[in-house]
């Protein structure tokens, strides 16, 4: 008798959910009931309020069944399940999900498909192998792709400044320091799809001259750490890194970095001094990493995302690529639902779509049924975003012209017992705890900010205790080194401004300050 395939996620989300018990259920009930299996370990396919996701390969193809706990196996193997037999946990094939099918999977495309060190064609660097370097820039660059590590800089641009600039070494930095509340895009790539990350870096080294790279990973990520060490060895193993690139270009490899925990690391200079065994400060600009970075020579530094999406532009062209999402904001963004929200997960979309339709027609409203209140995007320095702004679409511009910003695509649900002035606190006590101390606006804007919510929340002299935070996150927006400082102010005035009373300001209040 064949055994049976079943794919149960290895992803750290399925973990948290007892997806190992769910696995070595499965085997043990599978011996005993003399019915063949072949367990499969795969990425997560992004469904997380699914996990553990089992998947089953059956004669009318791959069937889903979730969410799967221990005590469900029996009567799953009782329903004859191995052969797509019906359950009430039975959700059909993942790709019929409403959630699933209407996403445009490019980035995540092969996750949660397959074990993720099982081979891949790597028909991008292959690509990138048969053009000339400048080449390559020149493809980055015709499809519009941006930094999805939330400044949104033209990639292409910062390749291409590295390619121009004269050293006798050039790096490639990789910065996996995914610290943002909500967010967990880098880590379910890293876990499902390390090969992926492998490519983009590799043909950023093509394209610059660059033969070393580095991988800054946060110590939180144990399993990305760990999928992405084993990916790197058989990459190695392959041919794929080392000594030649496939075996017949130049010379790359890649080591991994573990940070320490420091939020603040996530800006690329305080992880270039981190890497550099250094105390992990904010670096002053210029000069500019892409000129002189790492040990002070020029380097490549982009996000996961942003290296991710960089394969699929080489393999099925610029245009392909440039063909999705809206105005200047390029191809797909994976979007990271999360918070008081019933289907939280991640969803890779082209730019444009609106929040609305993201929280409530993919995302389902608030776990509990009560009313959203405030949705904040971009991270736990990104603005609340009040429902009147909920149809503005979903890009980089719409947003900065309304000073928002979509930062690495996280997205936390809030519902209508949320305190907004708490909420404020917390972003200032957050900077306060994280700030890396270089500049007086951020060291000490925060912690005086700190104070001002308090004195206001209290009735302290309210009127001119306003007047003070706004001037404080006037200073910190224009005088802090980086965007930790800088941002700090974007929550804090925008619950401010969209929710006054819960900082017991009433209207002719906020006229007065």
């Amino acid at each position: 008798m064949n055994a049976t395939t079943v794919y149960v996620s290895r992803d750290a989300a399925a973990l948290a959910a007892d997806a190992d018990l769910v696995a070595a259920a499965i085997a043990a009930h599978a011996d005993g009931a003399q019915a063949p299996v072949s367990i499969v370990r795969n990425g997560s396919r992004g469904l997380l309020w699914l996990e553990p996701l089992v998947e089953v390969q059956t004669p009318q193809g791959r069937i889903a069944y979730g969410p799967v706990r221990v005590q469900d196996v029996r009567s799953l193997f009782e329903a004859r399940w191995l052969q797509g037999g019906a359950h009430p946990l039975r959700l059909g094939p993942v790709e019929d999900i409403a959630q699933f099918r209407r996403q445009q999977r490019l980035t995540f495309a092969r996750c949660g498909l397959d074990d993720p060190l099982a081979p891949v064609p790597w028909n991008g660097l292959r690509a990138a192998l048969a053009l000339a370097p400048e080449a390559i820039v020149q493809q980055v660059l015709d499809s519009g792709l941006r930094g999805r590590g939330g400044a949104a800089f033209p990639a292409g641009i910062k390749w291409r400044t590295v390619a121009q600039a004269a050293a006798d070494r050039k790096y490639v930095v990789c910065n996996a320091d995914e610290g943002d509340s909500g967010t967990f895009a880098d880590r379910m790539l890293m876990e499902g799809d390390p090969y992926l990350l492998i490519e983009g870096m590799a043909i950023a080294a093509l394209a610059v001259g660059a033969s070393k790279g580095f991988i800054y990973i946060r110590s939180e990520y144990p399993h990305a750490i760990a999928a992405f060490e084993s990916a790197l060895r058989a990459a190695r193993q392959a041919g794929v890194l080392g000594a030649a690139l496939l075996g017949t270009g130049p010379a790359f490899d890649i080591e991994v970095r573990v940070g320490g925990g420091s939020y603040v690391c996530g800006e690329e200079t305080a992880m270039l001094e981190s890497l550099e065994g250094k105390r992990g400060i904010v670096r002053a600009k210029p000069p500019l990493p892409a000129v002189q970075g790492l040990f002070g020579r020029p380097t490549v530094i982009n996000n996961v995302l942003t290296f991710a999406a960089v394969p699929t532009i080489l393999e099925r062209g610029a245009d392909f690529y440039r063909d999705f999402g809206a105005g200047r904001s390029r191809g797909t963004l994976p979007f990271q639902l999360a918070g008081n929200v019933k289907r939280g997960g991640l969803f890779e979309l082209p730019f444009g779509l609106t929040l609305r339709e993201l929280v409530f027609d993919i995302g389902g409203g608030t776990a509990n049924g009560r009313p959203v209140k405030a949705i904040q995007v971009g991270g736990p320095l990104g603005a609340y975003v009040p429902e009147a702004q909920w149809e503005l679409p979903l890009d980089y511009d719409a947003y900065a012209a309304q000073g928002l910003v979509l930062g690495h695509g996280g997205v936390v649900v809030h519902d209508d017992t949320v305190d907004m002035a708490q909420m404020a606190r917390f972003a200032m006590e957050f900077c306060a705890a994280e700030s890396c101390g270089k500049c007086t606006p951020c060291r000490i804007g925060s912690t005086r900010g700190v104070e001002v919510i308090d004195r206001i929340v209290l009735n302290h002299n309210r009127p001119q205790q306003v007047r003070l935070l706004r001037d404080l996150c006037d200073t910190m927006l224009a005088g802090s080194l980086c965007a930790m400082g800088g941002m700090t102010p974007y929550p804090v005035l925008s619950a401010l401004n969209h929710y006054p009373q819960d900082f017991g300001l009433l209207g002719d209040d906020e006229q007065a300050a």
